[in-house]
């Protein structure tokens, strides 16, 4: 009886391992992410942003409808990243060429105790007179950066002032809100400028 129950066992045994071997055999293998960034769709296709502009008009996604727009938290007093970002994304612009047209790159400052407008409106723009600088009150920032999944904290530094630590990465988000890719800091500008020209691409499709 004995004998007869183990061999049963491993009869059973040996037949769920076939049908699993067969249903997962069945499956569509994924296919590799066309883009270099990676796709998080899934985790910030709702998000945005209710801010205002230098000039102090109203500004969020819906505003740019039939673009791309390249959002990228930061602060004026950055010593490295921030530069270096609106450097690098200002080559991507000029990688682009006549496509740079329908792309939006907006700078939201994080530090608005020391970014008023007019920093904004001096700083950003000199890395490509089509970049724009956001800025809010403190409850409209942060609802916007935790919207994007921002991390940001404030450190003293010893001369009484302050820097801010801050997440790095770039989003490049499809017009319709569709799409949201996240760029790591110091993508190249050529994989950038790939990228948005894919998502100018498919912004027609569902």
């Amino acid at each position: 009886m004995w004998r007869h129950s183990s061999y049963l066992g491993r009869l059973m045994l040996a037949l769920t391992l076939i049908a699993f071997i067969a249903m997962t055999g069945c499956e569509e293998p994924k296919l590799p992410s066309p883009f270099a960034a990676s796709d998080m769709s899934g985790q910030y296709a709702q998000a945005d942003f209710h801010l205002r502009d230098p000039a102090g008009n109203p500004r969020s996604l819906a505003d740019y409808h039939g673009k791309v727009v390249v959002l990228f938290f930061g602060y004026t007093h950055c010593p490295d990243v921030c530069p270096t970002t609106l450097a690098d994304l200002a080559q991507v612009m000029s990688k682009l060429g006549k496509d740079a047209a329908s792309v939006q790159v907006l700078f939201v400052s994080l530090d608005p105790e020391r970014d008023t407008p007019q920093m904004l409106a001096d700083y950003v723009p000199a890395f490509h007179p089509s970049f724009l600088g956001l800025t809010g009150n403190a409850a409209e920032i942060k609802q916007a950066a935790q919207a994007f999944g921002i991390i940001w904290q404030k450190r003293p530094s010893s001369n009484g002032n302050y820097t801010l630590d801050h997440s790095a990465g770039s989003f490049l988000i499809e017009a319709a809100g569709r799409r949201v890719l996240l760029a790591p800091y110091a993508q190249r500008a050529d994989l950038l400028a790939q990228d948005i020209k894919l998502l100018l691409a498919l912004r027609q499709k569902p």
